[in-house]
């Protein structure tokens, strides 16, 4: 009988090995991020379409001349700083950032430590944040008509005139002018002098054109009487009256008894150069001089009474048209920079403000030594982020400045647009305009995604 011998059982094989792919946590990781990238793809896209592509189209394009044909280099980099032009909106430029950020950050630390001490906290921050729902087109429009220098259109010239009205008589007769022939001739001062002296025991008749009958004040009076009254012998009468008759019926030169007085004008009597006596014109147009000295004297009436009427101040003129525009920045601004605040003053612990007061410190030392101290941080962002504002702000300096003073009024972000686009037709000088700016820029957007890490921290 063979005996066969038998093979040794066989170990039980080991398990495959699985490769680090297929870890189903990796792969569930991977699988995450493809999702991600999904998502993520269209902004990237976009990102890259709109800000990547035209800050390297810009930047390439800088270093060309103006009809892009031509490399020129860093030729228009050396222009920005040749340009009178260009070195003047960045001077404007420069005083944006150091003023408008400046009175924001503070007018708005003001407003939100003073709502905080209101009955009616909330209405008032959204009275003052509404400007912001405008957009900054509307508002450039709504204070350009604002600005307007005639105080019949434009509301600050408007409350200006209306204020200096009340301090400052205003001339009795702006647009009155002497009737030709009628002995009268102009003086230095934009007044009238008679031609001729007139003797004491005399009367003279000064006669004038150019009044609108509805400007002759209402309490004017026919002028007859007074021309008709003799003087006595020391004094010297006149009457001084508008020299015209409805129809056409008046002599010219004469008094008529159509004809009415101009009340309320200044005369003087005046001998070799000096003032003797002063009068004021009455209801019919008469004044009198009394108890002069015998002799002869030339009636004057001052410029005062023909100046032309105060029309205000013109707000969109080259010196004061930057400080406008700034103060129609400041009206949209005010209220975003006062929430903000706001919103870091109400997260301040209350009991260092409660223990400073019980320690005796006033509200002013509790502001200056605590409150602001506390709130450096959120300032900081308010101000950093309105630096950034201001340095790319456009609209309210094209539409507000008029076209006469717009050079004046120019800063980086109008001056790129008029060099590129609005006449001058050199797009390499305005890609280097946009390439300074985003050099500007980036600095102060820097410093800010950094506070806000910081802040989250």
């Amino acid at each position: 009988m063979a005996v066969t011998a038998s093979a040794p059982p066989s170990a039980p094989a080991a398990p495959a090995r699985r490769g680090p792919a297929d870890d189903p946590r990796r792969r569930a990781l991977r699988r995450r991020r493809n999702i991600a990238v999904v998502f993520v793809l269209p902004a990237l896209l976009l990102l890259g379409a709109l800000v990547v592509y035209p800050v390297l189209f810009s930047a390439g394009r800088s270093l060309f001349d103006a009809s892009g044909d031509r490399f020129v280099g860093g030729a228009n980099y050396a222009e920005i700083f040749d340009d009178p032009a260009t070195l003047k909106a960045i001077r404007n430029s420069t005083i944006w950032v150091v003023v408008a950020p400046v009175l924001l950050t503070g007018l708005g630390l003001v407003l939100a430590v003073l709502t905080e001490k209101v009955r009616w906290a909330t209405a008032f921050k959204l009275v003052l944040f509404l400007p912001m729902a405008v957009s900054f087109l509307a508002a450039g429009i709504i204070f350009r008509l604002a600005y307007e220098e005639d105080p019949d259109r434009g509301v600050l010239n408007a409350v200006t005139v209306g204020v200096h009205d009340v301090f400052n008589d205003r001339a009795a007769y702006p647009t009155a002018r002497a009737r030709e022939g009628g002995g009268l001739a102009k003086d230095e001062g934009g007044g009238y002098l008679t031609s001729q002296a007139v003797s004491t025991g005399r009367s003279v008749s000064l006669g004038f054109v150019g009044v609108a009958p509805d400007k002759i004040p209402a309490e004017a009076r026919p002028a007859q009487a007074a021309s008709a009254a003799e003087p006595s012998a020391d004094g010297l009468r006149g009457v001084v009256y508008l020299d015209f008759t409805p129809g056409g019926k008046g002599e010219p030169g004469k008094v008529d008894p159509a004809e009415k007085g101009l009340p309320g004008m200044s005369v003087e009597a005046v001998r070799d150069g000096k003032v003797a006596a002063k009068a004021t014109t009455a209801a019919d147009g008469s004044f009198d001089f009394r108890s002069l000295e015998a002799g002869s004297y030339s009636v004057r009436l001052p410029g005062e009474n023909f100046a032309a009427p105060y029309q205000g101040v013109s707000w969109l003129s080259p010196a004061l048209v930057t400080p406008a525009i700034i103060g129609a920045y400041l009206w949209i601004w005010t209220g975003f920079s006062m929430v903000l605040i706001a919103a870091g003053l109400a997260a301040l612990p209350r009991d260092a403000l409660e223990a400073a007061r019980m320690d005796g410190a006033n509200e002013w030392q509790i502001f200056r030594k605590i409150t602001v101290p506390l709130l450096a941080p959120v300032l900081t962002v308010v101000f950093v982020t309105l630096v950034i504002n201001v340095m790319k702000v456009f609209d309210l300096v094209y539409i507000i400045a008029p076209g006469p003073v717009q050079e004046e009024a120019n800063v980086l972000a109008t001056r790129m647009w008029l060099v590129s686009f609005g006449g001058g037709n050199n797009q390499g000088l305005g890609s280097a305009l946009a390439v300074l700016l985003l050099l500007l820029v980036v600095p102060a957007m820097i410093f800010n995604v950094r506070r806000f890490r910081g802040s989250g921290k």
